[in-house]
């Protein structure tokens, strides 16, 4: 976060047509293309070696996210070939070896403190775990995500990873995150450190992936394409959105939610109202207050700071906001409730023969078979046995996460208050 409280956007946006091919190139080539845009700081061999490092751990280091083909014009995005099985590990890799190249050029240590609502935490606990210098802080709702979500984290066995159930849900432990950067002097005092999309160079590492599958696409696909999105804090979509407003061709971005459909009445209905958090079949969507949708607003207000700096202290007051005339282009909302993920995991599987984790169930919701479109889909079905036994029954495995079963948790549960979280820094972090 920076100073005032706000979130950090790119001072421009350059044009990456030059990255749009006929056909893919290897992934890390692409990324090393992408930053040079924006890194002013590593000369081209180091950030050739930073994009190859990050992707290495990915099962196809080349095409770490292939683009599966299950209809005529339908195609899916498969994001969950990384580390700990979803889209995260391409932000969260990035990170934690920039992280330790911080650490390497300056000696000062970092603490990193993030928020999760299921995946966000064992990215990157897994991009970070056993780095020298690095403590990791991870807030998570108790009881409100998968098991094996939380086993990714707590089952590491790293010294310095710290993961923190708290008795609320992920938006009460995303507000302490946000009051805890706020305080200005204990960031400092603490050499505080984001994970979370708050984080901009999570958005930008997100947005490669989207040139990648673009760049995989037949040259008859590409006319008229859509992307659907399963969406909660708005980071992944907006990586998307920002990759289309630098040049690559798309007209339309679905932002697909579930129950907790906050995003899906705002581009409805021009409302941005917060209301209480659903648990779902979806847990890393269980989300109300969408922290990108600031840097959205940014760029729909084409740069007045001063009125987004207004409408974002009334949506942290919790008011209720009306946007007149609410209806950007190249963005349309769906919603799927339980009921409709479980119907679309089973409909899936049976007419498609594809079997979708949750979270990328919401994104089969109301698909135009007429219309070139990719989906994204966020996780490994593995990760989620329980309900995709209950909607096809079948559960699927994968030996990682079997791995962790026979694994002893760790962790620490703390009340939903930024004191005893601050506490709790106080007495673990590193200091220097």
């Amino acid at each position: 976060m920076a100073p005032d409280g706000g979130l950090y956007v790119p001072e421009t946006l350059p044009n990456i047509t030059s990255l749009i091919r006929p056909k893919p190139i290897p992934y890390a080539e692409l990324a090393t293309c992408f930053f040079r845009l924006f890194n002013d700081e590593h000369p081209l061999e180091e950030i050739e070696a930073l994009m190859t490092r990050s992707h290495s751990t990915f099962i196809d280091p080349v095409n770490p996210a292939p683009l599966v083909q299950i209809a005529e014009n339908t195609f899916v995005l498969e994001l969950f070939h990384g580390p700990t099985l979803a889209f995260k590990d391409f932000g969260l890799q990035l990170v934690g070896n920039l992280f330790e190249d911080q650490i390497s050029r300056t000696g000062m240590p970092v603490n990193v403190l993030g928020a999760t609502s299921g995946d966000t935490g064992s990215a990157a606990i897994h991009g970070l775990a056993g780095k020298n210098g690095a403590r990791v802080f991870i807030l998570y709702p108790k009881g409100r995500i998968s098991e094996l979500q939380e086993r990714q984290m707590t089952c590491t066995e790293a010294e310095n990873i710290f993961p923190i159930a708290i008795d609320g849900s992920f938006d009460d432990a995303q507000n302490i995150i946000k009051e805890l950067f706020g305080d200005l002097d204990f960031k400092a005092k603490a050499h505080l450190s984001a994970v979370n999309s708050i984080n901009l160079i999570r958005i930008l590492a997100q947005c490669v992936y989207y040139i990648h599958a673009f760049n995989q696409l037949a040259k008859d696909k590409r006319k008229g394409l859509h992307f659907v999105v399963p969406t909660g804090n708005f980071g992944n979509i907006l990586a998307g959105w920002l990759t289309a407003q630098m040049g690559m061709p798309a007209d339309c971005f679905v932002v697909a939610t579930n129950e907790n459909d906050l995003l899906y009445r705002l581009f409805t209905h021009g409302r941005y109202q917060p209301e209480s958090v659903s648990h779902s079949l979806a847990p890393s969507m269980d989300i109300q207050v969408a922290s990108n949708f600031e840097r959205f607003l940014h760029y729909h207000l084409e740069g007045a700071s001063d009125q987004t700096k207004q409408i974002m202290k009334r949506v942290k007051a919790g008011e209720t906001i009306e946007l007149p005339d609410f209806n950007p282009e190249q963005f349309s909302a769906t919603r799927t409730d339980n009921d409709g993920i479980l119907y679309n995991i089973r409909a899936t599987r049976e007419n498609l023969g594809y079997l979708a984790d949750p979270h990328t169930a919401c994104a089969f919701q109301d698909i135009n078979p007429d219309t070139p479109t990719v989906i994204l889909a966020t996780a490994h079905p593995a990760k989620f046995p329980d309900t995709i036994h209950k909607a096809v029954d079948e559960k699927p495995e994968h030996p990682y996460l079997e791995s962790l079963k026979a694994k002893e948790p760790r962790n620490t549960s703390l009340p939903a208050t930024c004191q005893a979280v601050r506490d709790y820094l106080e007495e673990n972090m590193l200091k220097g």
